[in-house]
């Protein structure tokens, strides 16, 4: 009996060894380069102080607070965690990029070919391409809800669970009907998208579709994939994340499909495009940021590296007044599409206002014809309707279109989503835009919000 009590005894010893082994070497680099890259994106990028990103941003992952940060004066962040260091660089046009394989003189000398912001001044210039907002409060409008609706989002009612709403802008008929922001945010304050960024490269491959360049239904173009059944993939099921790859969209295990290319690749579409087939390609809708990657990747290869910093500048952002929006790369050069686009409320707004209007913006059509329509419809994969080509759906389930995530809100609602709780969401039938941007850690009532605003709409 003692002998099994023993046996029993260095079992359970082994086991907790193990646990905090695999703790102390797999949680660090996950920490580190989390709060690495965060800090360095917020401050150099969005123009925070430290403190309130270490208040707001860093309190997401446990351990977090007890990361080492120190910032330098060539504008990169180093992360320190149980020995493990992580290291951000800022460089002025590409905002951050968190190294991993590369030294940071390496990356620095890349030479990447930047387009010049353009020479206006957007306060100025009438919205939606600027900043002047001329139009009357809307006849009907019911202002006292509309304002109570906004109160909410910004009340603070459980200091312990914060909401920390920053900014919510909506947009009725093309006009800003209401617009409010945290103390310390303004309407050109740059706020992270998180992963809104994918509906954004689904515009980026929509303006190349329009080109003649790329082709929904046809193979991807991806070399790699040319000898082995995943030459199958299509373009489609990369934008309908359903290709089949596997994958594993873990944000809190430290060794998911995604920290091991967030954190330890510098190459991330490179990683994407390793992964095996775990699926038929079109079966099975699977969220993956590894496939907005791959389509980073097949956007640099169809345009070229002479054009492709300079690409989403000029044929989107600064086509639609889109000026603060910046598109961040990996340590390869790559725009992290899948997440990494900081851009103000308003910028985000008017991408919205973009899709209401069919992709046509001031007469000119970026989009191609058809492109919306294609977007927002479901993947077959979707069992509730719930996705189309990057971007989240509340069509419903086929035939039982009360089966949605928001019951409360119009069924042809479709939305760019974001971690902590971004939101760009389009109700065509409404004519509505909205915006809410923040750092929620503990959930927020996004049907609420909308449903507050659209109540507050005139009578139709």
């Amino acid at each position: 009996m003692k002998r099994l009590f023993r046996i029993v005894s260095l079992a359970i010893l082994g086991i907790v060894i193990l646990s905090i082994a695999f703790v102390v070497v797999t949680f660090p680099p996950v920490m580190t380069g989390m709060a690495a890259k965060t800090m360095c994106s917020c401050v150099f990028v969005a123009g925070r102080t430290p403190e309130s990103v270490v208040a707001k941003e860093l309190q997401v992952f446990p351990g977090v607070s007890k990361v080492n940060i120190q910032l330098t004066e060539d504008s990169s962040v180093y992360a320190t965690l149980l020995g493990k260091t992580s290291v951000a660089i800022f460089r002025k046009g590409l905002g951050c990029t968190l190294l991993s394989e590369a030294e940071e003189e390496q990356i620095r000398q890349q030479k990447i070919n930047l387009p010049p912001q353009p020479a206006v001044d957007q306060d100025t210039i009438p919205w939606p391409m600027g900043n002047l907002i001329l139009d009357s409060i809307p006849s009907g409008l019911k202002n006292d809800i509309l304002i109570k609706t906004l109160d909410d989002a910004f009340f603070e009612q459980d200091p312990t669970r914060p909401l920390n709403t920053l900014a919510v802008v909506v947009v009725h008929d093309g006009r800003i009907i209401a617009e409010r922001y945290a103390p310390g945010f303004f309407r050109n304050s740059r706020l992270m998208g998180w992963s809104m960024t994918k509906s954004v490269t689904n515009s980026l491959i929509g303006i190349l579709v329009k080109d003649g360049k790329l082709k929904t239904e046809l193979p991807a173009p991806v070399s790699e994939w040319q000898d082995d059944e995943r030459k199958n993939i299509t373009l489609n099921n990369l934008l309908q994340a359903s290709s089949g790859l596997d994958w594993s969209e873990s944000y809190f295990f430290p060794t998911s499909t995604f920290h091991k290319m967030f954190i330890h690749s510098d190459d991330k579409a490179a990683f994407a495009r390793g992964m095996g087939l775990d699926d038929k390609p079109g079966e099975h809708f699977r969220y993956s940021s590894g496939t907005t990657l791959i389509l980073s990747g097949i956007i640099r290869e169809t345009v070229g590296d002479e054009s492709y910093y300079r690409f989403p500048y000029e044929k989107l952002f600064y086509k639609i007044g889109m000026n603060q929006a910046i598109l961040e790369p990996d340590a390869s050069g790559t725009f992290v599409g899948s997440s990494y686009c900081y851009a103000s409320a308003r910028d985000w707004a008017r991408f919205g206002l973009l899709y209401l209007n069919d992709g046509v913006w001031n007469g000119e059509r970026i989009l191609p014809e058809g492109w919306v329509k294609y977007s927002v419809t479901p993947t077959p994969s979707a069992e509730m309707g719930e996705y189309g080509a990057q971007w989240w759906l509340n069509a419903g389930a086929p035939n039982h279109p009360e089966n949605r995530k928001y019951p409360k809100i119009p069924v042809d609602a479709y939305w760019a989503d974001g971690f902590e709780e971004q939101y760009v969401m389009v109700i065509p039938s409404e004519k509505l835009v909205v915006v809410r941007l923040g750092v929620s850690h503990n959930g927020f009532d996004f049907e609420k919000l909308v449903t507050g605003i659209i109540e507050a709409l005139p009578d139709k």
